[in-house]
């Protein structure tokens, strides 16, 4: 009996062994390959012009030795597929950022085929740089940058906004944020704007056919006009000409989510796109 169940045992592992690789293999397959940890300024994509790259690395350098806290700016050319969030998550964690029991990292990432950004925090700093100040970071000083195309201009004062609140001084940042939504103006839903239209020109179109062939056409029948050269029909409900027909408008939001991860990094931060 004993010698049985050792067979059936032995038979059934290739098996669970291969759906491991049928389930796993793909996800592993899909993985972007993470760069080297080169220097303070990784900038694998060339977005960033010599001499910006060697103003951030001295930047950055005179901060960390300051503050201890250590900033990494990283570009890539494609995320391959994956989410720039999880993809963060697992280069924050490989390289190992911030000092050790400090968990003080912060990475800067840009992918530059994806058009997407992430500004990734270390769980000892989430509560300085919170997840608000990354997200002003990136849409107020980031995407305008990138958007004109001045991407080492964008990257730079991205890192000079966060040292500035890490210095404690968020309190500009959020002002500067509240002044570019202020003067942004009110932001139209143009998806209830086309149903106001559709509805409108439905309802008064109708109430139109019904009411005035009657009074400015020509009686042809009983209950019978020709108006605008379209035979109308009042009181039966049926009308010959024109109609109207309107599809479903959908919209979809999206934008920056929320990493989940272990080691330095709990997935504080924000992502964004230009």
């Amino acid at each position: 009996m004993a010698r049985h169940r050792s067979a059936g045992q032995r038979a059934v592992l290739p098996l669970l062994l291969l759906l491991f690789v049928l389930i796993a293999g793909p996800t592993v397959a899909n993985a972007a390959e993470l760069p080297a940890l080169t220097g303070r300024v990784v900038d694998t994509a060339g977005m960033i012009d010599a001499g910006t790259k060697a103003g951030l690395e001295a930047k950055l350098a005179a901060f960390e030795a300051k503050s201890s806290d250590q900033i990494v700016v990283a570009t890539i050319d494609s995320l391959g597929g994956e989410a720039i969030e999880p993809y963060a998550n697992r280069l924050f964690r490989a390289w190992g950022l911030g000092q050790a029991g400090e968990n003080n990292g912060i990475l800067l990432l840009v992918a530059r085929s994806d058009r997407r950004m992430r500004i990734e925090v270390g769980y000892g700093l989430e509560g300085t740089l919170t997840d608000l100040h990354s997200k002003l970071i990136i849409e107020n000083t980031m995407v305008p940058a990138f958007r004109a195309g001045d991407f080492s201009g964008g990257i730079s004062r991205a890192v000079d906004d966060i040292i500035m609140v890490l210095e404690g001084n968020a309190a500009e940042l959020e002002a500067r944020g509240a002044r570019n939504q202020d003067g942004a103006g009110p932001e139209v839903d143009w998806v209830f704007v086309l149903f106001f239209i559709v509805w409108g020109t439905l309802f008064f179109g109708g109430m139109a056919m019904a009411i005035l062939p009657p009074i400015f056409g020509r009686k042809i029948g009983p209950g019978k006009y020709r108006w605008l050269g379209m035979d109308v029909s009042v009181g039966s409900g049926s009308s010959s000409g024109g109609g109207w027909s309107s599809g479903g408008t959908s919209r979809s939001s999206g934008g920056g989510g929320f990493s989940g991860g272990g080691g330095s990094s709990g997935g504080g931060g924000a992502s964004g796109s230009w």
